[in-house]
């Protein structure tokens, strides 16, 4: 726990306060009494006879009786300055008390506390407001971390134990171990790891949020590499890939050339040997789509809503006795651009088998 501070203490917000009322109301009132003393200027000196005969009080006579009662109204005003003073302030300040009691619990690790503080808005509601959704966001992002970071390290611990394992086997058996293969299948293991090391990295800048430098960006040449970096296993495969349509956006060109590249790279990598690939762009009033389709193995409407959270795969969490099914990160990244870009991410299955993936970004 975080030791108290240290600071001296002074005094507090409320007796500050009180305080302030009270000189303001005994300020008030001398200001009242100098007014007073400059009237009673204006009355003659000596003595005064009514025309009737009778005794009217001098300028002396009123101000002897005015001082006389303006000092006890003083010291009065001063005292309820202070009582009154001090109950407003209590009113006035008891909001902070619940902020302080929500900032302290947040100190001791208790996120899930919120003020809520009711009544119309003001400078107090306003940052009572700003402290719960600054509580919220912290809350969800240490939540989120937790869970990467459990998966993170859960698929980044399998390349790993295979490089160990086939380094502990060619130990065990100098004689009839092949070098070449060993450090081939080391290399390519070791590719993997790379490849979710550079997706966790990308996942994490994008989920610091900030802005993005916006620029204008052809989506037609963006697929086009895609397809040429993919043509070799979709050939190897007999894969066939089609491309059609044409758009245009405003945005981060290398975001969306990996938002475009985890799109063909899964729908190539989740096909059946002989499968098909559409990519089709098109230009809306919304703004721009690139939509994906692959064949492929049936999936379930529930499974494809969950295709873009982290390490979710299309035959769950548990990747494939080849070892295919990827890092799980692909739509997870194209999830993270997607809203990087204030767009809209679509996945549904596709009648017959495979996945139906369309992306909508703003025209900018």
């Amino acid at each position: 726990m975080p030791a108290e501070s240290t600071r001296p203490r002074g005094l507090s917000v409320r007796v500050k306060l009180t305080l302030s009322y009270a000189g303001l109301v005994v300020v008030a009132g001398i200001a009242l009494f100098a007014v007073g003393l400059l009237l009673l200027r204006f009355v003659p000196e000596g003595s005064l006879l009514q025309a009737s005969g009778g005794w009217a009080p001098n300028r002396s006579n009123l101000l002897e009786v005015f001082v006389k009662y303006a000092w006890w109204t003083i010291a009065g005003l001063a005292v309820l300055g202070l009582v009154g003073g001090w109950l407003l302030a209590g009113v006035v300040l008891r909001p902070l008390d619940r902020i302080t009691a929500a900032a302290r619990l947040a100190r001791d690790g208790s996120l899930d506390h919120r003020i809520d503080l009711p009544g119309p808005g003001d400078e107090l509601t306003d940052l009572a407001d700003t402290f719960d959704a600054m509580l919220a966001r912290l809350q969800q992002t240490i939540d989120e971390e937790r869970r990467f970071a459990a998966n993170a390290s859960h698929e980044l611990r399998t390349p790993h134990a295979i490089i160990r394992t086939m380094v502990e086997v060619a130990r065990a058996d100098p004689d009839g171990r092949d070098v070449d293969v060993v450090l081939e299948r080391v290399a390519a293991t070791n590719d993997r790891a790379i490849e979710i090391t550079e997706a966790l990295l990308t996942l994490a800048r994008l989920g610091r949020g900030g802005g993005i430098e916006r620029v204008p960006v052809d989506l037609g040449a963006l697929v086009a590499d895609a397809v040429a970096e993919e043509a070799r296993e979709a050939e190897v495969r007999g894969i066939r890939i089609a491309v059609s349509g044409a758009a245009a956006v405003w945005g981060e060109r290398t975001l969306l050339q990996r938002l475009v590249a985890n799109l063909v790279h899964n729908a190539v990598v989740h096909n059946t040997t002989g499968g098909e690939v559409r990519v089709t762009l098109d230009i809306a009033a919304a703004g721009a789509s690139v939509l994906v389709e692959n064949t492929g193995a049936l999936i379930d409407a529930a499974t494809a809503a969950t295709l873009a959270e982290p390490f979710v795969r299309g035959a769950g969490r548990i990747r494939g006795a080849d070892g295919t099914g990827g890092s799980g990160l692909g739509l997870a990244i194209v999830a993270a651009i997607t809203a990087a870009h204030d767009g809209e991410l679509e996945v549904v299955p596709r009648a017959g088998g495979g996945l139906v993936v369309r992306v909508t970004l703003p025209g900018g």
